[in-house]
């Protein structure tokens, strides 16, 4: 537990500096978070045998990640896309020349690993930027804060109250006492932010930290599902005492778009 939360203080420290020192350290601070949560996912995988094409799916994230990162500042044309076809290509044909055993295994997780990891970032990403086209930290930081808040409450309340299983098969600890616990303390701190970043009614971030806590406990699971399919205990060692990145940020792989969506659909 000491090691564990040395490393959540030190972590917390540096997220939050990616919000407060603005547009072009928020950018490349999450750019650099989501290639290696990919590099990561890729390396999970190899342990079970499978052997997706790491260059060119690194490459293809990093692509993805900036034509969404360039639109806010450039003019962007979807028709530059187009790029991505040749890369995606020759995964295929790269694959033919491989003396794999179950080529398609590495072809399908090549490209599961950036709708898994680099499409949710993006869309956290993109959080900053849902209301204008200029820099807000306060959504990001919002879903981070309401985030914690809901592994933070789901941890004490289950810890103490839990007593029915939320989804066994997946994850035996997580109690539905633990998730009302994570709404209860999620919506708290929701109502916190509403004071400070009054742009937004106490409604609607009641509402962001609901589907937070819900499609976020759904990432948990999903992730749990991927490491006992691959039969292992954390995704990386990144993180002393949290395991990976994929640990740490199982919550936002879900909740990210569907949370991003909310706010669209609500700003537009």
């Amino acid at each position: 537990m000491k090691t564990r939360a040395i490393t959540a203080f030190f972590f917390a420290i540096v997220m939050l500096g990616s919000f407060f020192l603005g547009a072009e350290v928020f950018t490349i601070f999450y750019l650099l978070l989501s290639l290696a949560g990919l590099y990561e996912f890729y390396t999970l995988v190899n342990t079970a045998g499978i052997l997706p094409h790491k260059i060119l799916g690194m490459v293809t994230g990093f692509l993805l990640f900036g034509a969404v990162a360039a639109f806010p500042f450039f003019p962007f044309d979807t028709k530059y896309l187009l790029l991505g076809i040749p890369i995606a290509v020759s995964v295929f044909l790269f694959e033919l020349y491989r003396t794999a055993k179950n080529p398609f295994n590495n072809i399908a997780y090549t490209f599961l690993g950036l709708l898994f990891v680099v499409v949710p970032f993006c869309f956290f990403y993109a959080l900053g930027y849902v209301r204008d086209e200029q820099f807000n930290f306060h959504l990001p930081l919002a879903f981070m804060l309401m985030l914690w808040a809901s592994d933070t409450g789901a941890y004490l309340f289950g810890r103490k109250l839990g007593k029915t299983k939320l989804f066994e098969r997946h994850s035996p600890k997580k109690t539905w006492e633990g998730f009302a616990g994570g709404i209860l303390m999620s919506v708290l701190v929701a109502g916190i932010v509403s004071l400070f970043f009054t742009e937004i009614s106490i409604l609607i971030w009641a509402g962001m930290a609901v589907l937070i806590v819900t499609f976020g406990t759904l990432g948990d699971l999903v992730e749990s599902m991927l490491k006992r399919s691959l039969d292992v205990k954390d995704s990386g060692n990144l993180l002393p005492g949290h395991g990976g990145l994929l640990d740490r940020f199982d919550g936002l792989l879900v909740a990210a778009p569907i949370v991003y969506v909310y706010l669209y659909l609500i700003f537009n």
